[in-house]
């Protein structure tokens, strides 16, 4: 005849050694974000998505390593570069009478460069893309001397910045630019 042996039952204490308590501090310090366990998902149901999600970095090749120079950049459209930009102010924010401040906010230029500095695109692009909105801006009463004065005026918003961004791109995509 063999015996079971019963274990006897978990009793389940408070946690007096304040491990607990040390670890919601530690966590506490993070940023926000970082507490986050799983990607925000809006009220619309779509997830954040990175500024340049659906365009290719550009990564340096081994020839490129070895020569100690930065990779090619990423050929875009001009209308992609204008998407990119509007997307680059959406995630950062918009600011005016700087390229960007310190809390990493940007103009239409600020992020324009930005867009080029990440590797997408070349100087010749940001110019033709600069030609395109200043022809919107034209076409639509705005004679202004450039799209930075339109970005600095008084009363411009961060949504008309989008706007004429957007319409930009859809013309330089017409245009099959």
């Amino acid at each position: 005849m063999t015996s079971t042996l019963l274990a006897p039952p978990i009793t389940l204490i408070p946690d007096a050694s304040g491990l607990i308590a040390e670890i919601e501090a530690y966590l506490a310090t993070f940023p926000a974000p970082a507490r986050v366990l799983v990607p925000y998902v809006c009220p619309l149901g779509s997830t954040v998505q990175l500024w340049n999600a659906g365009f290719p970095e550009a990564r340096p090749t081994f020839l490129d390593r070895i020569a100690h120079r930065p990779a090619r950049p990423t050929p875009v459209s001009i209308a992609d570069h204008l998407r990119l930009a509007s997307r680059y102010i959406n995630a950062f924010g918009w600011v005016q009478g700087a390229l960007w401040d310190s809390a990493g906010r940007v103009c239409l230029l600020g992020a324009q460069a930005a867009v080029l500095a990440h590797g997408y695109g070349t100087p010749d692009t940001v110019r033709r893309a600069r030609i395109q909105v200043m022809e919107v801006l034209h076409a639509t009463g705005r004679p202004v001397s450039s799209p930075d004065a339109f970005n600095d005026t008084p009363g411009t918003r961060q949504a008309d910045v989008h706007h004429l961004l957007d319409r930009a791109a859809t013309r330089a995509s017409s245009l099959g630019l």
